[in-house]
């Protein structure tokens, strides 16, 4: 059973590695058996799995994963997963509407100055499956996907900063706002946004190999 290395521990929190590294490596892999180990942050494993998805082998590439220790994301989606743990599964996949896979936490926040977003309002509606649960200022929407149930993300809503978030529990989430900045597993996207979508498909699996 081949094992194909990728190293990607040199990536700084928030960093994305480079698309085209990405795809050189995956695209290398090869064959029904083969196992893409992957080292390194969320972020790593995120973009694995969706140049697996772009290229229509998530189905015959297995993955493994080597977190970076001291990493609070990492160990969260580690224990999430049960990484080491078991027999070889088939896990769910949680896209997004640009070509991205969410792993561990997503944030639609205010565009501009990172470190004020979370201070700032903005005008969003948005609809998780069928019910409404943004309607108006908000602060932050914060999408999780939910690793003991298929096929299912959790959303959280924060109308004002520092009050709890409001929660709910469905497929997908779509989202329609004034110009905001999208994280994804710790990542910002390269631009604002005014529509975004989150979505468990329940049309592939990926498999993690312990």
């Amino acid at each position: 059973m081949p094992v194909v290395p990728f190293d990607l521990r040199g990536l700084a929190p928030g960093q994305g590695p480079s698309r085209r590294h990405v795809a050189s490596v995956v695209d290398a892999a090869s064959g029904p058996d083969t196992t893409l180990a992957v080292q390194g942050r969320v972020q790593a494993l995120s973009a694995v799995l969706a140049r697996l998805w772009k290229t229509d082998r998530l189905p015959d590439v297995a993955v493994a994963w080597e977190p970076v220790d001291g990493d609070r994301d990492c160990a969260g989606l580690a224990r999430d997963l049960g990484l080491g743990t078991g027999e070889t599964r088939e896990l769910s996949l949680v896209r997004d509407d640009h070509g991205g896979v969410l792993l561990h936490h997503g944030r639609v926040e205010s565009a501009g100055e990172p470190r004020r977003a979370l201070a700032r309002r903005f005008g969003a509606q948005a609809h998780h499956d069928s019910t409404k649960v943004a309607d108006g200022p908000i602060t932050r929407i914060e999408v999780r996907p939910r690793w003991d149930v298929a096929d299912q993300i959790s959303v959280g809503v924060v109308t004002v900063p520092l009050r709890p978030l409001r929660r709910s529990t469905g497929r997908a989430v779509q989202i329609a706002s004034d110009p905001a900045r999208v994280v994804r597993d710790g990542v910002p996207l390269d631009r604002d946004v005014v529509r975004w979508t989150w979505y468990a498909d329940d049309r592939v699996r990926w498999r993690l190999r312990p």
